[in-house]
């Protein structure tokens, strides 16, 4: 009986850890994009998403090699699977809401800095079965979704 006591107290413990750790946690609204870009979704969906998100959500290109960066969009979707990827991208990028030259984003969502590019820059991306005849600087027609990238 001792031994069930015993046990039962180390589960109460690590309950209350378990809680404390996921409420302060919660309160941040990286939480979520947190734990859908660390595991990264492998599926497609060809549906249009409720939302999505870009991943990673901040980077800094003097980290990658060449200084290119690899985001990668992922939808949430009404119907499975749900989170996925979405099987037509829009990507672009702007800079304080305005086009940009500073960095290129291609179809498969690596960005570059453009060579003396120096600053933020917000990368966007569009997800989905779109047909958009408008898109702003910062993108738009449905869904999206912005990273930001340091150029050095």
């Amino acid at each position: 009986m001792r031994a069930y006591g015993l046990l039962l107290s180390f589960a109460l413990i690590f309950a209350l850890i378990l809680v404390a750790a996921i409420s302060l946690d919660c309160g941040s609204s990286t939480h979520l994009m947190g734990l859908i870009c660390s595991s990264a979704p492998t599926v497609t969906n060809n549906g249009e998403p409720q939302s999505v998100t870009v991943c990673p959500a901040v980077a800094d290109a003097k980290d990658y090699p060449d200084g290119e960066v690899a985001f990668v969009l992922i939808g949430t979707f009404s119907s499975p699977p749900s989170p996925a990827l979405p099987t037509s991208v829009m990507w672009g990028a702007c800079q304080q809401n305005a086009p940009t030259t500073g960095v290129t984003v291609n179809s498969a969502g690596v960005a570059q800095c453009a060579s003396g590019a120096s600053g933020t820059y917000t990368v966007w991306a569009t997800g989905g079965p779109i047909l958009c005849n408008v898109v702003g600087p910062c993108g738009g027609c449905g869904p999206t979704a912005n990273a930001q990238l340091t150029c050095p």
